[in-house]
């Protein structure tokens, strides 16, 4: 008997360390949603009334990346617009099961030729923004998350930063100042009928996608679409696009000669794809990570609301921004660790040097930055730019204030500290 209990006592040991094992594998699932407007709404590249579109070129997407070892799950969402807020992510977060709300980062792309998500009012407090049209996106967002979750496989990744060559991207106010690193996270399955095959590539790069813009009279994910389908077509899976810190202006390189530009749907192509083979380049000599370690945290952050604009924008919105007081807004934080990669989140468009900067200062050789990621709250700039020079006019006009940049950089860096270290 007592022989048959130490059996009994083995058995289960043996059984306990293999689910344990299997529950401690990194596994991936992801998923899509369309989110083109039907009919075509019209687009928006900023404050302003937005223009009539009568074409499309590429459709708009919701694209979702889920990862998850052990207890910790997190989602990682870009949608294909100029911004989107706490307000519409919180209604998504609320919809989504088996991901607690903090750990869903809800980003944009900033295509300038999509639809009205800010509801910018006009002079008259009035927005002409289509509200149902938002809460259908904000259905299909929860939709591509909740299904990215039944998706699940165990998978391994491939994560690296290099520079992009190629006319890509520069700074509209000093040309070579722009970050051009591009950071690449590839999740490859490891079981089943897709063993071996790409299941998804995320492209980490600062750019402002605004070759067509919103005056063209096209509903469109600017560069991003090629991207995706260069991607998909050359690496299967999915494809993935994340923007960094590309405030002031870091805009795509559609210069020519004689000061032309060429804004036209085949710039759209050449950079988009010229992107993705760049990516797909730097990614291709990665290690494989067989079963790297996951972990996601957050905090919230609360801005000063100085700007005049900002305040007339928070107040009269139909949005009705909930984070919003009378002279400040919160938002949150998120620092990702996915296996030696770090990632932090940044709640608007931040200037290259905040981005550098922070980058420096990371616990990683691997940092990404998720530009207008959980909010989208205008340009963020350090104090000694802030209203420093005649360039910075309109980015200090449209961002919350002086101390924005100096605040992230503070709690940000914060985060890195208390948090372990990538591995």
């Amino acid at each position: 008997m007592k022989k048959y209990n130490l059996f009994l006592s083995i058995i289960f040991c043996l059984c306990a360390v293999a689910f344990t094992g299997h529950s401690q594998t990194l596994k991936v699932g992801t998923a899509l949603q369309v989110i083109t407007p039907n009919p075509l709404l019209p687009a928006s590249g900023g404050i302003g009334t937005p223009k009539k579109t009568t074409e499309k070129k590429g459709d708009l997407f919701a694209r979702v990346l889920v990862l998850e070892k052990g207890p910790t799950r997190i989602a990682i969402v870009s949608v294909d617009n100029l911004g989107w807020s706490s307000v519409l992510g919180n209604r998504s977060r609320a919809l989504i099961k088996g991901i607690p709300p903090e750990n869903v980062l809800i980003g944009c792309t900033h295509t300038h030729s999509g639809p009205d998500a800010y509801a910018f009012p006009d002079q008259t407090g009035k927005s002409s923004a289509d509200l149902t049209y938002l809460d259908d996106c904000v259905k299909k967002i929860a939709d591509a998350v909740n299904e990215a979750i039944t998706k699940l496989e165990p998978a391994t990744l491939k994560i690296a930063v290099g520079e992009a060559k190629g006319s890509i991207a520069y700074n509209y106010y000093a040309p070579a100042l722009y970050d051009p690193r591009c950071g690449i996270i590839q999740a490859i399955a490891t079981t089943g009928t897709n063993k071996g095959k790409n299941i998804v590539t995320l492209v980490n790069y600062a750019i402002h996608p605004e070759v067509i813009g919103s005056g063209r009279g096209i509903i469109s994910p600017d560069l991003c679409g090629p991207l995706y389908d260069r991607i998909e077509a050359k690496a299967g899976g999915m494809a993935i696009f994340m923007n960094g810190a590309q405030g002031g202006m870091v805009t795509a390189d559609t210069r020519r000669e004689a000061n032309t530009e060429a804004n036209t749907w085949e710039e759209c192509i050449r950079i988009g794809e010229l992107l993705a083979d760049e990516a797909l380049r730097i990614v291709n000599e990665a290690p494989v990570l067989e079963n790297p370690a996951l972990y996601c945290t957050s905090r919230k952050l609360e801005f000063p609301v100085e700007s005049e604009m900002m305040k007339f924008i928070l107040k009269n919105s139909p949005l009705k921004h909930p984070n919003a007081k009378d002279n400040s807004v919160s938002t949150q934080l998120n620092l990702l660790n996915i296996g030696p990669a770090q990632i932090l989140t940044i709640p608007g468009e931040a200037l290259p040097n905040i981005g550098y900067y922070v980058k420096r200062n990371m616990n990683t050789k691997l940092p990404f930055l998720f530009g207008l990621t959980n909010d989208a709250y205008g340009y963020m700039l350090t104090k000694v730019d802030f209203n420093s020079f005649k360039r910075y006019e309109y980015v200090s006009r449209t961002s919350l204030g002086e101390m924005t940049g100096e605040i992230y950089i503070e709690q940000a860096l914060k985060l890195v500290k208390e948090s372990p270290k990538p591995e």
